[in-house]
């Protein structure tokens, strides 16, 4: 259970970072009640990260984070570590390993809880469309977009 919060102003809203003792368990952009929790060392660094990932600064993240899920949620969430930052794949690609689990795969994305440093902003739809985001479409291509500028690859604006 979280202990600790912190909470990032950005572009696309205020942040709630959601930790316990040893790691971020949450990142989220919805409303949660707060009330009462303090920061710790764990949320002050995802925090200091988040804001220096909305200036441009970095690209990586360093900071522990858990979250809770099955095996198999887990395995997913780990695959999204690996999509390269300023780059985008489609859930069938994403999914290609296991073409089977495609529905149970683009599930598991939606269930992440990790925000932005869990990229599941970087699974787009196989026709090239924005699909699916729990943080409203609009933060999604915001997201794309900076990663794009900021690793100036290809064009200047995403054509979704």
């Amino acid at each position: 259970m979280e202990k600790y919060c912190s909470v990032v102003k950005s572009p696309i809203g205020d942040i709630i970072i959601l930790a316990d003792d040893h790691a971020v368990n949450v990142i989220t952009f919805g409303s949660r009640d707060i009330e009462g929790l303090q920061e710790n060392s764990i949320s002050q660094l995802a925090a200091k990260e988040l804001t220096q990932y909305f200036e441009g600064n970095l690209q990586e993240f360093s900071f522990p984070m858990a979250q809770e899920g099955t095996e198999f949620q887990k395995e997913v969430w780990q695959n999204l570590l690996k999509i390269p930052y300023g780059e985008t794949t489609s859930y069938a690609k994403f999914s290609a390993h296991k073409p089977l689990a495609i529905r149970a795969i683009a599930a598991a994305n939606g269930k992440n809880n990790i925000a932005i440093v869990v990229p599941c902003h970087r699974v787009i739809g196989s026709d090239g469309k924005l699909v699916g985001y729990a943080g409203e479409l609009w933060r999604k291509k915001w997201l794309l977009q900076h990663e794009i500028e900021v690793a100036q690859k290809g064009q200047t604006e995403l054509k979704f």
